[in-house]
């Protein structure tokens, strides 16, 4: 492929106009391809440490958590990346795909509860990496930030603070920007979607319909923001306002475009995420029914002896 300069905004490549085979292409992104790779070998060893002291662990989380590792992984090691830079519908890809379906797998994965089965503790009195991690867990700094008072607001602003700003231009400019943005975009998703998901522990942890709550109060600002885009009548990222003439799309034509994949795309996580919180919903209720059972049969079900008596002594009063 090769790559060209492009008037000030960004670093361009004169690429051949976009396809899914060639944005599928492997490029290997050191950064990107590095992390991946050190999040599969250290949850993968945190699981062999569980099996190999006798202890289980649910395969669905393995397999949640190598998706999102791998969607992260497709989205930033293949020639996505370079499109990305220079088309703003494929760009557009990559933010949706990175800061809304990733997180969700990576925390369906549950990392935080492997990483508290799997290291061990340091002892009475002393403090080792698990017990840093539970400090952290139980943090004021952790409760503010997975406040949806501040969890809802950033991810709003994530979109239009900078988007609609020169920051947006000014982080294109280099590829340590882009890649600093696509960070952000990494962390924001599982800031925000972590107290929702509520697999792993954490400070804030509301109960099912505030997490549905929450939930629906961030996802329509990615619709209204994709609407935006789709209505606008001229470009509005000055990054993409001149895309090379080897790519055969126009700039707006191609605002249109991501503007409709950020409206379309906002609906898959909230399917995704209450798919999840009615299965744990479920799951849940079932296991405080097999409580009660198992409290019953301990002390012979007293609870609805009691209720028996009192409405055998409410039927006595009324003889």
């Amino acid at each position: 492929m090769d790559h060209g300069g492009h008037g000030g905004h960004g670093m361009t490549m004169d690429l051949p106009p976009f396809t899914l085979g060639r944005g599928l292409e492997f490029t290997g992104e050191p950064f990107f391809l590095v992390g991946c790779l050190l999040a599969l070998a250290l949850y993968a060893a945190a699981v062999v440490r569980l099996r190999r002291r006798g202890d289980s662990w649910p395969v669905p989380r393995t397999v949640a958590w190598v998706l999102g590792v791998l969607s992260v992984g497709v989205t930033m090691c293949t020639a996505l990346n370079e499109y990305g830079m220079v088309l703003f519908s494929v760009h557009m890809v990559q933010h949706m795909i990175i800061s809304m379906l990733a997180p969700i797998l990576l925390l369906l994965g549950a990392p935080v509860t492997l990483t508290l089965r799997a290291l061990p503790s340091a002892g009475r009195g002393r403090k080792g990496p698990r017990e840093v991690l539970v400090a952290v867990l139980h943090s004021r700094v952790l409760r503010v930030l997975t406040h949806p008072g501040f969890t809802i607001p950033l991810f709003i602003a994530s979109l239009y603070a900078l988007y609609f700003t020169p920051v947006f231009d000014f982080l294109m400019r280099s590829t340590a920007g882009h890649l600093a943005m696509m960070v952000h975009f990494l962390l924001v998703g599982l800031v925000f979607f972590w107290p929702i998901m509520g697999v792993d522990p954490g400070p804030h942890r509301p109960g099912y319909l505030m997490r549905m709550l929450e939930l629906f109060a961030g996802m329509p600002f990615h619709a209204f923001f994709g609407i935006a885009l789709m209505m606008a009548s001229e470009p509005m990222i000055a990054t993409y306002a001149h895309p090379s003439a080897s790519l055969r799309v126009t700039a707006l034509s191609d605002q249109t475009m991501a503007g409709g994949i950020a409206w379309a795309f906002s609906e898959i996580p909230s399917v995704l995420v209450l798919l999840a919180l009615v299965f744990q919903w479920h799951r849940s209720e079932e296991r405080e029914a097999r409580r009660r059972d198992r409290m019953a049969d301990r002390d012979g079900d007293k609870e609805l002896a009691a209720y028996n008596a009192y409405l055998a002594s409410l039927h006595a009063r009324q003889r």
